[in-house]
């Protein structure tokens, strides 16, 4: 079968980075381990830790009952979107509307992707397509699930000198003046707190975007999966439906992924305009019926329990340890990284004696054992940074200090 047949935008896309690192990873392991240099994986943004014990018991419980084993929806069982509905008033005093107002999804990822393609309209001509515009750097699927979907990726700056709160109004004035038709712009992207910057935004800033895309007649896509990874309680994230407006514009997605450490589970809801949510719901029609209904009861009972909320803490103060460690451990070598407020991400700036972020991030493997991602997976400008997620154990970060020491990869 020639490759041909198939979309044009898949024949010239590459696999999700992440899973080519894996590959990668994989292939050298056995070299590595012959030079006590087993693979330490920074690369995943997946926690390690053991899911919450509550819906391990949770979902025994509920596996034996029978009426559980059939379809679902996509829009999802009763218990979830009551939960969700729950969840949302009392983690961000947020009213929604249980019949119009919540979906649920396979993770955010899915949901997202599927959003994309319900929104824009597919083109391979790039002077017709739609335009979405998305955080640079932001998360490495943005623009290939903007591509897939036949519309036109536009990287907004994230940058420290405007604590990665870029004024919108002066990017569509750069925007126009670089000749794009603003009637072709669909969708902002926004992603607080942020991977892979581990930055965060404050309400004011939220409500900038909102006012923006009520202004202009577009949808705000607020991806929200790292919500509840956060470090000080002043600093603790927020969710664009607070803001004055929202829910003319704004669809936000979450995930249990993160929050409790649940990636494999592949659990997670869209809320906000219920124009957008039930837009979304007809294409998840056509593509899937809905997720295990053991997973969402459990999910359910997880959300709105205080275990729940118990177990969020713990992992906060966990991280929080871990990720201070591992900083002071790379600024002993002479880094200059500062403690993140939100996520499990360090953005990293390479020394200058490597040519470019491709070439730190092979070498640290091939030599070190130590998987990171270059930053050009975010951001095709950010080639002196690399991403470390950090989710391995305490003695494996202490050992990717050690290797670093060791192998030659200190700042200077």
């Amino acid at each position: 079968m020639q490759k041909e047949i198939f979309n044009n935008n898949i024949q010239n896309m590459r696999n999700y980075i992440m899973f080519e690192i894996k590959a990668k990873q994989a292939e050298l392991t056995p070299m590595l381990k012959e030079k006590n240099r087993t693979p330490i994986a920074l690369s995943m943004g997946a926690p390690v830790e053991k899911v919450p014990e509550y819906i391990i018991e949770k979902a025994k419980q509920y596996l034996d009952f029978d009426n559980l084993h059939t379809y679902s929806t996509p829009k999802g069982e009763n218990a979830f979107i009551e939960a969700v509905k729950i969840r949302m008033a009392k983690r961000f005093n947020v009213e929604l509307n249980s019949k119009n107002e919540i979906l649920s999804l396979i993770g955010s990822k899915e949901g997202l992707s599927n959003f994309i393609r319900a929104l824009v309209n597919y083109t391979e001509d790039e002077s017709k397509q739609d335009i979405i515009w998305i955080p640079a750097p932001g998360y490495a699927s943005y623009t290939q699930m903007i591509k897939i979907a036949g519309a036109y990726a536009y990287g907004i700056p994230l940058i420290e000198e405007e604590n990665y709160m870029p004024d919108l109004d002066k990017v569509y004035e750069k925007f126009i003046s670089e000749g794009f038709n603003p009637n072709r712009l669909k969708a902002l992207v926004i992603n607080y707190p942020n991977n892979p910057l581990g930055c965060c935004c404050d309400l004011e800033y939220l409500q900038h975007c909102v006012d923006f895309c009520n202004k202009h007649n577009i949808v705000l896509i607020s991806d929200n999966a790292y919500c509840d990874m956060y470090y000080d309680e002043s600093y603790k994230p927020h969710s664009a439906l607070e803001c004055n407006g929202a829910k003319d514009c704004c669809v936000e997605f979450y995930s249990l992924s993160k929050t409790y450490a649940m990636t494999g589970w592949r659990l997670g809801w869209a809320c906000g305009n219920s124009t957008g949510i039930t837009m979304l719901s007809r294409m998840k029609s056509t593509v899937d019926t809905g997720i295990f209904k053991v997973l969402q009861y459990a999910a359910a009972d997880l959300m709105k329990s205080s275990e729940g909320d118990v177990y969020i803490d713990k992992q906060n103060i966990k991280f929080k340890n871990k990720i201070q460690k591992f900083v002071d451990g790379l600024n002993s070598l002479g880094y200059q990284i500062k403690m993140p407020k939100t996520t499990f991400y360090l953005w990293v700036k390479i020394p200058e004696r490597f040519s470019d972020c491709v070439e730190f991030a092979d070498k640290l493997l091939e030599i070190s054992g130590v998987v990171v991602v270059p930053g050009v997976a975010f951001d095709k400008n950010a080639t002196r940074y690399v991403r470390m997620s950090v989710v391995a154990s305490d003695n494996d970060l202490e050992e990717v200090i050690k290797r670093m020491k060791e192998d030659g990869f200190s700042f200077d």
